[in-house]
């Protein structure tokens, strides 16, 4: 009896793997990301105003289950449902398929085959209204894009694989404002540069977004991106003025005020960043990234006095300096609280502990930063970046920093904050060179540093006046 229920078991295993479901996509979420994770898509759940929500119940649907709440995951199914059959009324069926698909797993999760079957059934059942189907399997755009926006949804590790998705639905239905809404989103997020851009041409999503926004003219998420990333390309003008168009939409409002705050903030007005957070914070107070925002405001307001008083603040501005810093220490700790893995709020955190002395907080902040998993390359370049600055600067150990500065060269990826550690590194060597001390090490590094710039003549010649002062040093002893 157990042997059949287990060859029973197997059997449907098997045809549960075929399915194009969240339990199928490969969603690497770690055990401290969920709550996090769930947290977002609720706040997209009541606060980004589209169309295209049925996936993200779904999703929801996955994440509960991963919690071990399969009777909330059936839930969250049933509302995904619903949203599928309505949205879908003129052409049902193919995003359905994935309701039933995860339906399907999390039955079989609970021990329930029966149910399993039935919606493995279903599935069979729409497959065979598609010619380009197999028994429990759709190959079609809309499935892409299902797919693409659960990718997009789990973080920056999946979003390349994301991009995939909304590319191959894109070939298919080139005009489509699903498909350009989730491929411009995601060029967006994966649109860091190697170093500051200069151009416009440099900035590869600002294409899609425009196009995106063509066909989802009242959408104000995707005016705000556009907005940030003409700042980053220097047409600061050109995005406030889209900015504002997002700000009088009315459409997806907290989200707008997020990056209507990130734009202010870096245009040097962080009171006006501010006053948006707050707005946001109103509706999503669990909201890591906002308190993180909030913290990044404090910083600056306090950097603004500090420059106005030239780094020497008195009495009032002193205390000013200190109270913006406890500030920003607050939000910087909620930050992480609410978000584990948030490696850059720790490193700010730190910055800010240094800033009043307290070194071995600072310290402890970034091991911790350093020991996060799955960093992605140029976010662990810009923590060792700063890691080395406060050894340098704080600590006042060369050695250190430069252990920190070359142990991020190390990383081969090309990012703006590989080009600050090599500015870094190259300032400490041209130092001792100008000094003349510790001449060898200094050309060696210059050496480097040319190597890594692709200047091979210029490392050639640095490393042999490193070998010609090494022999000299060695003659006179």
């Amino acid at each position: 009896m157990a042997s059949s229920e287990e060859s029973q078991g197997n059997l449907i295993k098997d045809r549960l793997i075929q399915l194009r479901c969240h339990f199928t996509w490969e969603l690497i979420i770690e055990d401290i990301e969920v709550p996090e994770l769930e947290y977002r898509i609720l706040e997209e759940i009541q606060f980004l105003e589209t169309s295209y929500n049925a996936g993200i119940h779904n999703l929801l649907a996955y994440v509960k289950h991963l919690q071990g709440k399969n009777e909330d995951a059936l839930e969250c199914l049933e509302e995904g449902e619903n949203l599928c059959h309505r949205d879908q009324a003129e052409q049902p069926d193919v995003r359905c398929l994935v309701t039933c698909g995860n339906y399907a797993w999390v039955y079989y999760h609970m021990g329930r085959w029966e149910d399993t079957q039935n919606y493995l059934d279903k599935v069979q059942e729409i497959c065979n209204r598609f010619e380009d189907s197999s028994r429990y399997r759709v190959e079609c755009p809309e499935m892409d894009c299902v797919e693409g926006w659960a990718l997009l949804k789990c973080g920056i590790k999946h979003y390349e694989r994301a991009k995939a998705c909304f590319q191959r639905a894109l070939e298919v239905d080139p005009e489509n404002p699903e498909f350009n809404t989730g491929y411009a989103i995601v060029t967006y997020r994966l649109d860091y540069p190697p170093r500051r851009l200069s151009n416009i041409s440099e900035a590869f999503s600002l294409p899609p977004l425009r196009k995106a926004i063509s066909l989802n003219p009242q959408d104000g998420y995707l005016k705000a991106l556009l907005a940030l990333k003409l700042q980053d390309v220097g047409k600061e003008a050109e995005g406030e003025e889209h900015i504002e168009e997002a700000l009088t939409h009315g459409s997806s409002q907290t989200y707008v005020f997020r990056y209507a705050a990130k734009f202010y903030r870096r245009q040097g007005r962080p009171d006006e960043a501010l006053m948006y957070l707050e707005e946001a914070l109103n509706a999503t107070p669990n909201s890591a990234s906002l308190h993180h925002q909030m913290g990044l405001c404090y910083r600056d307001q306090m950097i603004q006095i500090k420059n106005s008083t030239n780094r020497q603040p008195q009495d009032q501005s002193r205390r000013q300096v200190y109270r913006l810093i406890q500030l920003a220490i607050d939000k910087f700790k909620t930050a992480t609280t609410l978000k584990p893995t948030f490696e850059i709020a720790y490193v700010d955190l730190a910055k800010m502990y240094a800033e009043i002395g307290q070194y071995e907080e600072a310290e402890e902040l970034f091991q911790k930063a350093l020991s996060i998993r799955n960093i992605e390359d140029h976010i662990l370049q810009d923590i060792h970046y700063y890691y080395g600055q406060f050894q340098q600067y704080h600590r006042k150990s060369e050695d250190r920093a430069i252990t920190q500065y070359l142990t991020g060269l190390r990383i081969e990826k090309m990012s703006y904050a590989r080009e600050k550690l090599l500015k870094a590194l190259q300032k400490v060597a041209e130092r001792w060179d100008r000094q003349e001390v510790r001449v060898v090490e200094a050309k060696s590094l210059l050496g480097l540093i040319h190597k890594l710039r692709g200047e091979l003549t210029e490392a050639l010649l640095c490393y042999e006046e490193a070998l010609r002062l090494a022999a000299d040093l060695n003659a006179m002893f």
